[in-house]
C-alpha cells in the first residue's frame, strides 16, 4: 500500500468504535475525530460523551463536536487537518462542502447490502422482515441518503433466533474489516465503484430501513407467530418490543419482551391471552400459536427471565391479558 492517508473519522455510537479501534491498532493516520456533542444522560442528567469521543481522547486524537455542520468555524478547523480521506459510520447527514473536501473522497459503512435497506435502522428492519441474510457495505457519499457508489460489501447470514443486538455486534466487527479493505483498495487505486442505480434496476423490490419510534414497537398479537417472533428479536434489546399489561389495580404498564421462542400450534388460541403454570413458563397466544417469553422487562424494573418474573407476578395473569 502507498503512503497512509490522513484520515478524519466521523461517528458516534459503539458500532463506529470497532472500526476506529482497528484503524488505530493498524497504524493508520487518524488525524481527527468528529462526533456528536455531549448529551445529558442518566438520572442526574450529567453531560455524557459519545463512545467514539471517549476512545479518541484515550488515544490522544483531536475531537471536534460541531452543533452545526455548516458552521464556518468548524469548517475552518476541519480544513486545518488537511484530510486525504474521510470515513463516516453511524453519523448524521453532512453537507457537500464536507464530504467533497478530501482528494480521496468520503466513504460510509452501512449495515446492510445496499441498495437494500437504506435508512437509519437496517439491522432492525432486516430481522423484523424475516431476512435470512444481510451484510455491510462501504460506499462513497453523495447528495442522497445511502445512495452513493458502492465500493465493497460482505454478506452475512442471519441466524434463526438472532436478536438485533447480537447481529449488530457481528456486523460491527465484520464492518471494521471491510473498512480497512476499502481504505487499502482506494489508496492502491484498485477500488471498483458500482452504481446503486444499476443494481436497483435488477432488484425485485427495494426495502427501506426508516427510523424506529416508540409507537412502532407495540406488539400486534393478531399476527402470525413467526411474524411476532421476528418483530420481538428485531427490536431486542433496543428499543424493545412491548405490550401493555393491564394490572389488577386498573393501570397499564409497559412490558418489554426481550427474548422469546416461537411455538406454532394447530390449537385455536385467542390472540393476546396469557398462558402460564405460574412457575416455569409464560406465553401469549397469537394467530397460529404461542410466543413463549424467555426474558422480559417491566417498566421501571430490571430485565429478568420469565421464571424469576413469575415468582413475583404470577398472581396477575389469571385476570390479565396483553393488549
Amino acid at each position: 500500500m502507498k503512503k497512509l492517508p490522513r484520515i478524519v473519522f466521523y461517528g458516534t455510537p459503539d458500532f463506529a468504535v470497532a472500526s476506529l479501534k482497528r484503524l488505530v491498532s493498524g497504524g493508520f493516520a487518524v488525524v481527527a475525530v468528529v462526533t456528536a456533542p455531549d448529551k445529558p444522560a442518566g438520572r442526574g442528567l450529567k453531560e455524557k460523551a459519545s463512545q467514539v469521543k471517549e476512545f479518541a481522547l484515550l488515544h490522544g486524537i483531536p475531537v471536534l463536536q460541531p452543533v452545526n455542520m455548516k458552521d464556518p468555524a468548524f469548517l475552518d478547523q476541519l480544513s486545518m487537518f488537511k484530510p486525504d480521506l474521510q470515513i463516516v459510520i453511524a453519523f448524521r447527514m453532512m453537507p457537500k462542502q464536507i464530504w467533497s473536501l478530501p482528494p480521496l473522497g468520503t466513504f460510509n459503512l452501512h449495515a446492510s447490502l445496499l441498495p437494500q435497506y437504506r435508512g437509519a435502522a437496517p439491522i432492525n428492519r432486516a430481522i423484523i422482515n424475516g431476512e435470512r441474510e444481510t451484510g455491510v457495505t462501504t460506499f462513497f457519499l453523495n447528495e442522497q441518503i445511502d445512495a452513493g457508489k458502492i465500493l465493497l460489501s460482505e454478506t452475512v447470514p442471519i441466524h434463526p433466533d438472532e436478536s438485533a443486538g447480537e447481529l449488530h455486534d457481528r456486523l460491527m466487527e465484520i464492518g471494521s474489516e471491510v473498512v480497512i479493505r476499502t481504505i487499502e483498495a482506494i489508496v492502491s487505486g484498485m477500488i471498483i465503484e458500482t452504481s446503486q442505480e444499476t443494481m436497483a434496476g435488477t432488484a425485485v423490490s427495494l426495502k427501506t430501513a426508516p427510523k424506529i419510534f416508540r409507537e412502532d414497537c407495540l406488539i400486534n398479537w393478531n399476527q402470525e407467530v413467526a411474524v411476532i417472533h421476528n418483530f420481538i428479536r428485531g427490536l431486542s434489546p433496543h428499543p424493545g418490543a412491548f405490550m401493555l399489561l393491564n394490572m389488577p389495580e386498573g393501570i397499564s404498564q409497559v412490558l418489554k419482551i426481550l427474548k422469546a421462542q416461537a411455538e406454532p400450534s394447530a390449537e385455536e388460541v385467542v390472540p393476546g391471552n396469557f398462558f402460564t403454570d405460574g412457575k416455569t413458563f409464560l406465553k401469549v397466544g397469537c394467530k397460529n400459536g404461542f410466543i413463549q417469553i424467555k426474558e422480559l422487562q417491566l417498566s421501571g424494573r430490571k430485565a429478568m427471565n420469565s421464571v424469576d418474573f413469575l415468582r413475583g407476578f404470577h398472581r396477575i395473569f389469571s385476570e390479565t391479558r396483553a393488549k
